[in-house]
């Protein structure tokens, strides 16, 4: 059995190694360059677009050993790829682990929590344990994880969302941005699965606005953390409140 899994994986690893040619070959320096604009690391990618990282992936199927070999590369659209091709049901613990480590932009992060990790045994395991990390990457994907969640786990019942909502509220004050990014995204889209739950993010958005306003009134209040949790809860509010039953949402000029 040794002998055929270091057999699979140098075949993996042999497919990985053209997958990433072929990738370089499709990289475009002005889509690249867009991408830079966006905030995404592009130290070691090749400008390929997720609408294209996606069809290959179809083409190719699901495949662990693959999605493996693809990480272990380090390029950037192979890790993308690898989101997309590896099979959820066996995405182990050590390496949901391991790749949240690498993660080193946003864009990686998010499609690892939002295309894998949020189907995965363990994702809400991992949502709420990596909601205490400090790592900038690791705690962004715990939000992305839970806004994944929301979409995606449809059979998920609304307690498992309500007990989410203290941990954003937790993590309202980190002034990183893509940090705060993540827990107002995780906020909207649990209040956007269903009205119950809007009422509860709701709730969840106004408390953090109000502890965020009563510090800032104190001697040692309206710090980067203060400011930070008014912008996670006012833009949760607005989006929110527009999406009441029954309300129509503004017509732009």
């Amino acid at each position: 059995m040794q002998g055929a899994a270091a057999d699979a994986a140098t075949g993996a690893a042999r497919r990985a190694g053209a997958l990433v040619e072929e990738l370089r070959a499709q990289g475009s320096a002005a889509h690249r360059a867009g991408m830079a604009r966006f905030g995404i690391a592009v130290e070691r990618a090749s400008g390929v677009p997720v609408p294209a990282l996606r069809a290959l992936a179809r083409r190719i199927g699901k495949d662990h050993e693959l999605a493996q070999a693809l990480w272990a590369t380090a390029h950037h659209e192979a890790r993308l790829l690898a989101c997309f091709v590896d099979d959820p049901g066996a995405v182990t613990e050590a390496q949901a682990q391991a790749w949240a480590l690498d993660f080193d932009s946003w864009d990686v992060c998010d499609q690892a929590a939002t295309s894998l990790f949020d189907r995965a045994p363990q994702a809400w395991s991992l949502a709420t344990r990596w909601a205490g990390r400090d790592e900038p990457w690791v705690r962004r994907a715990a939000f992305a994880l839970m806004a994944g969640l929301a979409v995606h786990d449809a059979a998920a019942a609304d307690p498992a969302f309500l007990a989410l909502l203290p941990l954003i509220g937790q993590a309202a004050t980190d002034d990183r941005p893509y940090v705060r990014k993540g827990v107002n995204w995780a906020l909207r889209n649990i209040g956007k699965r269903n009205e119950a739950l809007r009422v509860a993010a709701l709730a969840c958005a106004r408390e953090i606005l109000a502890a965020a306003n009563r510090r800032a009134g104190s001697p040692r209040g309206g710090g980067a953390g203060d400011r930070s949790a008014r912008w996670v809860a006012a833009d949760a509010i607005r989006e929110l409140e527009a999406a009441a039953p029954g309300r129509r949402p503004k017509r732009g000029p």
